[in-house]
């Protein structure tokens, strides 16, 4: 992972809930630096959500806290207190007004977050925060992952190179609605606030929205993108509209990060041993296939067909059946790895099961569905079902 100007990182072990572990993020943030975010839809969100809602109004950040191991939701004024408390130390320790600082919490629901345990150490990690290493800063925010998910990309823009750099967290309660579980995107472009909120917003449509692990949307989902200037020095031009023509490569770098790091997320699935690519194609519109997409998706039937290595097509139609779209069993097509297993609404007369058993054991899945009925097509991300998640999730707090 790359350098970028004007934003510099640390990681402490704050005892928030995990022993022997960073379990807290600071990223500082040159001066001027414009912020971007979009966050959950779900009602009951995290005490930080809301704090970030509030401050993202101001269009300028110097700073972002994120702690794992309690997620600061369904706290009530204990919550809110503890962000506030929170800002108030790291605007001491970076120097800055608290408008200027963005949170961030992940972990368990419902347990009061100590935010005391951040005084001393902010302060020290923003005296010894450098610009360098993104793989233990997205250590430090995992909770249930199996391992950091990061993500990179460099473009020209105007007369400079710009970076762009991306981090997440996230392996359950995945069924992002306008944002993602963490996810934090920096990058050195002279973007302006109003311009980077569009892209933003746009981005994660066909990224971080088309995956699912469990269909659960988190209270906590969380994705904030940065944008320094620095790069401004070395002739990339200042972007105050999203639509500006110069952006265009940008545009296409920028999504290909939130769309790596989202793909990360989906092969992180808590016990998933198999990422699962479902296409729908033939829709009557693309939001027609997505939501067809996301049935397929969120079908514990279907998950658990794929963990088990059986290409069971019945569950397929199921789920494309109660997906409440446009649909014509005798038109349906599917195919797992590129084997049509079924044709014209009944099992292909070329099936055959030896063939179709061995393509299973894949670790990664791509379940193609054709509609046959008109142009809209989409895609999204998800894991497979095991043993594993519910042994996981079983204990989660315990």
């Amino acid at each position: 992972m790359p350098v970028i100007a004007g934003v510099r990182l640390a990681t402490a072990e704050a005892g928030i809930r995990y022993k022997n572990r960073t379990d807290v993020l600071l990223a500082v943030m040159d001066k001027g630096t414009a912020v971007a975010g979009v966050f959950t839809k779900s009602k009951c969100p995290s005490a930080p959500v809301e704090w970030c809602r509030a401050k993202l109004k101001g269009g300028k950040a110097r700073a972002l806290v994120v702690n794992s191991g309690n997620a600061n939701a369904f706290t009530g004024k204990t919550g809110r207190s503890s962000t506030a408390l929170t800002a108030k130390i790291a605007a001491k320790a970076v120097g800055c007004s608290e408008s200027e600082i963005f949170l961030a919490s992940t972990g368990v629901i419902g347990e009061p977050l100590d935010a005391t345990k951040f005084d001393g150490v902010l302060g020290r990690l923003a005296e010894t925060a450098e610009p360098g290493d993104y793989l233990a800063a997205a250590k430090a925010i995992m909770t249930t992952d199996t391992f950091p998910k990061v993500a990179t990309a460099t473009v020209r823009l105007g007369k400079a190179k710009v970076t762009i750099n991306g981090m997440a967290k996230g392996a359950g309660m995945i069924a992002p609605d306008m944002a993602t579980m963490l996810s934090f995107v920096f990058t050195d472009a002279p973007i302006a606030p109003a311009a980077l909120q569009a892209l933003l917003k746009s981005g994660v449509e066909d990224t971080f929205n088309a995956v699912t692990i469990d269909g659960d949307t988190s209270t906590s989902d969380t994705l904030l993108a940065f944008a320094t200037g620095a790069a401004a020095e070395h002739g990339a031009p200042k972007i105050s509209r999203a639509s500006d023509p110069r952006l265009k490569a940008f545009v296409k770098a920028f999504n290909q990060v939130l769309a790596n790091l989202a793909e990360q997320v989906a092969r992180d699935g808590e016990g998933a041993r198999k990422l699962v690519e479902i296409t729908v194609e033939g829709a009557k519109t693309k939001a027609s296939a997505r939501r067809i997409a996301m049935s397929i998706a969120n079908s514990p039937l279907v998950k658990t067909a794929i963990a088990g290595e059986d290409a069971n097509w019945g569950r397929v139609v199921m789920a494309v059946g109660k997906a409440g779209e446009p649909a014509d069993r005798d038109k349906l097509s599917i195919s797992f790895n590129g084997i049509r297993v079924a044709k014209s609404g009944a099992r292909d007369p070329d099936y055959d099961e030896a063939q179709v058993s061995e393509a299973m054991k894949a670790p990664e899945i791509a379940i193609k569905v054709s509609l046959g009925l008109g142009k809209g097509r989409d895609r999204v991300m998800t894991c497979d079902l095991t043993k594993e998640y519910v042994a996981i999730n079983g204990d989660y707090r315990s």
